[in-house]
């Protein structure tokens, strides 16, 4: 199990770092497609789409790519726009086909339209800003970094349950181990890459506030995606990485990262 976890992993690594030094399309089209995924393990999870044909599914699907397409011809200032009018679809679909759907799936279907492709949009913004190349893997250190470093501390020194209901093999212990390994990460990115940006002339100190602040954010996107699959009784969202799960058990914490960095950057920067 753990060879194939980290043959998956090097897998996904080489595709984040083709996708994101492409950037643009490549990019663009890489989180639309993993937008999509991700919807889709969401709403099976959800009982949004359940066997067969699922019109109010469908509907969400289509909202992902009406935000994307927003995104490609550089609309995102109409974003908000979108999404009160993909709420207002999805209603017209509930109240149009009552009592097809009940509320409880047409609430699922907007919130996974934001928690997913919303959420993981701003990997694909961070990179759209002045810097963005170097910026943006400040989202998987805060994400993935602190992952690792709070499992080798956690097996190592954990000893208090950080939450024993959700996540039992989480530890205290090891969350103060994964901001603090997150923070280091940050301040070693930045004065290895500081030379090849030389435009971000900033401290690396605020580059470690930035880790530190994201990986905080990161265990809370964590423990959410734990709390939803003890909710629907599922182990994992799906199987599509090997080792791993689904797109939603690899990006989890991703999504609750990416939005924080690019406004901390935004902030900071």
């Amino acid at each position: 199990m753990f060879k194939t976890r980290l043959l998956s992993g090097i897998v996904l690594v080489i595709i984040a770092l083709v996708t994101i030094i492409s950037g643009s399309y490549l990019l663009w089209g890489t989180l639309f497609l993993v937008s999509l995924i991700g919807l889709t393990e969401l709403y099976r999870a959800a009982g949004v789409q359940e066997k067969g044909f699922s019109l109010l599914a469908l509907t969400g699907a289509l909202g992902v790519a009406s935000y994307y397409l927003l995104l490609l011809f550089g609309f995102e200032a109409y974003s908000m726009m979108d999404m009160i009018f993909i709420l207002i679809v999805l209603m017209a679909v509930y109240v149009f086909t009552y009592p097809k759907y009940h509320a409880d799936q047409v609430m699922a279907a907007f919130f996974g339209v934001v928690y997913v492709s919303v959420m993981l949009s701003y990997i694909y913004l961070t990179r759209s800003l002045e810097g963005g190349a170097f910026l943006v893997w400040l989202i998987f250190l805060c994400s993935w970094g602190c992952d690792t470093c709070a499992y080798c501390v956690g097996i190592l020194i954990g000893k208090h349950k950080m939450a024993p209901v959700l996540s039992p093999k989480k530890s205290i212990e090891g969350a103060v181990g994964g901001v603090v390994g997150a923070a280091l990460l940050g301040l070693i990115y930045a004065l290895a890459a500081g030379k090849f940006f030389p435009e971000f002339d900033h401290s690396p100190a605020v580059y470690a506030l930035i880790c530190a602040v994201g990986a905080l954010i990161s265990m809370v996107g964590d423990l959410a995606a734990s709390g939803i699959k003890r909710n629907h009784n599922i182990k994992d969202y799906g199987k599509l990485i090997p080792g791993h799960g689904g797109i939603l058990d690899r990006f989890d914490s991703v999504i609750f990262t990416a939005p924080v960095i690019y406004f901390l950057a935004i902030a900071l920067l």
